[in-house]
């Protein structure tokens, strides 16, 4: 299950990259646009790429840091779409956005699981 999450985190990183920075400069270009009118920025695919390395390269913080990534990005995320659900605006870069943040609630929804259901044994693994 941690190689299956790792692997969700590396795959998120790399969709929020291609949504949020690859497909608007596309679009910037082809539609003559100055370059970067419709980035979205953010940076927490760094930390997803961080830890998704962390899981699968197991060291002694990286319960701690999984926990509180999680909940972090739990309460970031809900509170995102509860701002957005109050009035919903259904571009394409708002569709794109909202369909990625309900993958890495999914994914953080289940990592926190996961994580609390194994604690013991989480925290005793071996690292390297």
């Amino acid at each position: 299950m941690i190689a299956f999450l790792a692997h969700f985190l590396f795959i998120l990183a790399a969709w929020t990259l291609t949504i949020k920075f690859v497909f608007p400069l596309a679009y910037d270009s082809a539609q003559g646009l100055p370059l970067g009118t419709h980035i979205y920025w953010d940076f927490w695919w760094v930390v997803h790429l961080w830890l998704g390395w962390a899981l699968l390269n197991w060291q002694r913080y990286t319960f701690a840091l999984a926990v509180a990534v999680s909940i972090t990005e739990i309460v970031i995320n809900l509170t995102k779409f509860a701002i957005f659900l109050s009035e919903p605006q259904w571009t394409i870069w708002r569709t794109n956005w909202f369909i990625n943040k309900v993958f890495v609630l999914a994914c953080f929804v289940l990592m926190l699981a996961y994580l609390l259901m194994n604690a013991q044994r989480l925290r005793d693994m071996p690292t390297g």
